[in-house]
């Protein structure tokens, strides 16, 4: 965890009320984690709104800014947008849980949240299944359509193989 000791929100001693944090993301923050990203060259800021009061926490993070992600049809790069924002609750007890999506329980003794893997998460949910470039043609579309594996016709679906019918009355009678 030290690597990530940079994104630490401080909490202690700030008074209660709205504080905001700002974080410049880039490809260096996401070799922390030691995973494989579907995107290159990130340059992402994420605003981080702590709402402190006596007994909780509110952190809202919100993500924005570019990626560079491979097009699925032409292989080409391009700059894709990202823009997302979460809200999570900080309780304290007595261990860490983060078992709840929505609220995180930290030790009551702690004067700091690292926000790391939360931006990590918000970035990541960012990213599209599919990564269509904003070139790509809808003549190149509409061909990649043509080719395309198209659903099975509901008659079709219907009809039953004279191989499997024998087996299903064998089953049927026991």
């Amino acid at each position: 965890m030290d690597k990530l000791r940079n994104y630490d929100v401080s909490f202690s001693g700030l008074k209660n009320g709205k504080h905001e944090f700002r974080f410049e993301i880039d490809k260096t923050f996401f070799q922390l984690f030691d995973t494989e990203q579907e995107f290159t060259n990130p340059r992402i800021e994420a605003d981080v709104l702590l709402d402190k009061h006596t007994t909780f926490l509110e952190f809202e993070i919100r993500i924005h800014g570019l990626v560079e992600l491979v097009c699925d049809i032409t292989n080409d790069n391009f700059d894709y947008p990202i823009e997302n924002e979460i809200k999570i609750l900080v309780n304290f007890g007595e261990e860490y849980d983060d078992s709840n999506e929505d609220v995180i329980t930290i030790p009551t003794g702690e004067h700091a949240f690292n926000v790391a893997h939360l931006i990590y998460e918000n970035v990541m949910l960012s990213i599209p299944m599919k990564k269509i470039s904003p070139d790509v043609s809808d003549e190149d579309l509409k061909i990649l359509d043509q080719f395309s594996p198209k659903e099975i016709e509901e008659e079709e679906k219907d009809k039953s193989d004279p191989r499997w019918d024998a087996l299903k009355k064998l089953r049927d009678k026991n």
